[in-house]
């Protein structure tokens, strides 16, 4: 029976998450597989890989064939290198304690690259997070600058209007004070008007009482007449 260790798709849409398994060659997918070897997870950066090495280089040697993607994550984790170091055993080229020596100093190297890329992430991503946070901050600054300049405006456009306001209250006191000032000598003027109106009324009445005794004398002559003409008749007859 052809085996081959390959990945298994786990996970939800949108974020993948894989099995490194052992299975039969004519099985699906994701369908039954022998022995589950490790876990892949590209969602972290770097990404996540765990596998079970002497258990991926134990089906090798048994003749499993792993996939391309399969064959990188074992050479990322040193399964391959382990694989071939143990062929270099059996047919005598090294020891077995020289082949563990080189892992272990290929591993040490590995993870010292590794943990080095996670630093470098973490140093962008703080570099990244500082510049957003200057970038905020400049951001701020200029709606505060933009908002005291606006407002600045406004007082000063307020100003102009209170300074006619007030120089207009001051105004009105002294035109009251000049219309003040102003009736004392209109009513002088007015006062002489009323004196030569009272003095023209003044002669009238005098008018008035002297053709008062004239006219009683008319009212005397008349009956005088009267007696006259009454006795003139007498005589004429």
């Amino acid at each position: 029976m052809p085996v081959k260790l390959r990945l298994q798709r786990h996970g939800k849409k949108g974020k993948p998450f894989y099995w490194l398994v052992a299975a039969d060659s004519r099985a699906k997918r994701d369908g039954r597989y022998l022995e589950k070897l490790g876990t892949y997870n590209p969602n972290t950066n770097p990404a996540t890989v765990n596998i079970d090495i002497d258990r991926a280089v134990n089906w090798m040697e048994k003749g499993a064939q792993p996939t391309d993607t399969a064959r990188n994550l074992l050479s990322y984790k040193g399964a391959m290198l382990k694989y071939h170091l143990n062929g270099g055993v059996r047919k005598g080229a090294l020891t077995q304690e020289a082949a563990d020596l080189k892992l272990a100093e290929w591993l040490k190297e590995k993870e010292a690259k590794i943990q080095a890329k996670k630093e470098g992430l973490t140093k962008s991503e703080a570099e990244a997070a500082a510049k957003r946070l200057a970038a905020e901050k400049e951001a701020s600054e200029k709606r505060l600058a933009a908002a005291a300049a606006e407002e600045a405006e406004a007082v000063a456009e307020q100003e102009p209007a209170t300074e006619e306001a007030s120089a207009e209250t001051e105004a009105a006191p002294e035109e009251v004070k000049e219309e003040a000032a102003a009736t004392p000598e209109e009513a002088k003027e007015e006062t002489p008007a009323e004196e030569a109106s009272a003095e023209e009324e003044a002669p009238a009445a005098e008018v008035k009482a002297e053709e008062a005794p004239a006219a009683e004398a008319a009212a005397e002559d008349t009956p005088a007449e009267e007696g006259k003409t009454d006795a003139e008749e007498k005589e004429a007859e």
